[in-house]
């Protein structure tokens, strides 16, 4: 059965408790539940538990912003995902803020896939090229790194969990996303990747997100690139029409989709 489109709402570390709480209460009224679109939302840790006594989870699933890799320990100030599996459904790992900010090594992001994986958490691996990479032609090369370390622990059965979003980062959090070649182009060749390692059942039906610049002016053009199922949003879905608008977009390209 074909997947549903997935919408993340990616909150970064922005708004406290009752600026979440109030968030929440907005969406919820804006959104409308669609059977073809999966929503979730990524608060930061401080919001998570909060939040997840408060949404309506038939309209919203939570997901972690990251995790740490070992369930239980000595680990000052962190939060694995064995403490966090029976919070949230899914979780973002290795996003170019984590691997640029955090200097998070290929190898860390690959335990934690397989810590999220462990513990029953769907993990939204983000992949992508910096603008460097793209002007020297690297970006095949960056994402086969990223992939095959990312997924190297994982077996075939742990690979229907996965989903990758990829975000270029020279198009993150600008008014210029990437174009419509350039995304088909680099979904292809992670599904190339994913199906070089599982299969081409794996490579066809694994989730792939586009992430960077999808204001809602965008969203169509984005979704409507074969083989993007959905959007990883970031500044936009701080706002509560702006991610309402990218939601309903989705959901309209899903019905016109001939393959759900």
């Amino acid at each position: 059965m074909k997947k549903p489109k997935l919408v993340v709402a990616n909150w970064k570390m922005h708004l406290n408790v009752h600026q979440a709480s109030l968030l929440v209460n907005k969406l919820d009224k804006k959104v409308s539940l669609h059977r073809g679109v999966e929503v979730v939302i990524a608060p930061n840790y401080l919001d998570l538990q909060p939040i997840s006594l408060e949404i309506d989870r038939r309209k919203f699933k939570l997901a972690a912003q990251d995790g740490y890799p070992i369930d239980e320990g000595s680990y000052t100030g962190a939060v694995s995902f064995a403490q966090l599996r029976e919070m949230v459904n899914y979780a973002i790992i290795g996003h170019s803020e984590r691997r640029r900010y955090f200097s998070e090594s290929l190898e860390l992001i690959r335990d934690k896939m397989a810590a999220a994986i462990r513990n029953d958490i769907t993990p939204i691996l983000c992949v992508g090229e910096t603008k460097e990479e793209k002007q020297d032609k690297e970006t095949k090369q960056v994402l086969h790194d990223q992939i095959t370390t990312a997924l190297s622990d994982l077996t075939s059965e742990d690979i229907e969990s996965v989903v990758i979003a990829y975000e270029p980062v020279w198009a993150i959090g600008g008014h210029n996303p990437a174009k419509p070649k350039d995304i088909e182009q680099a979904v292809s060749w992670i599904r190339y990747q994913v199906g070089e390692l599982y299969g081409k059942l794996a490579a066809d039906s694994i989730r792939v997100l586009y992430g960077g610049s999808d204001e809602p002016e965008f969203v169509t053009g984005i979704m409507e690139v074969d083989g993007v199922d959905g959007l990883l949003v970031g500044h936009a879905s701080l706002d509560a029409q702006q991610f309402a608008d990218i939601i309903q977009a989705v959901y309209l390209v899903s019905l016109s989709d001939p393959k759900g």
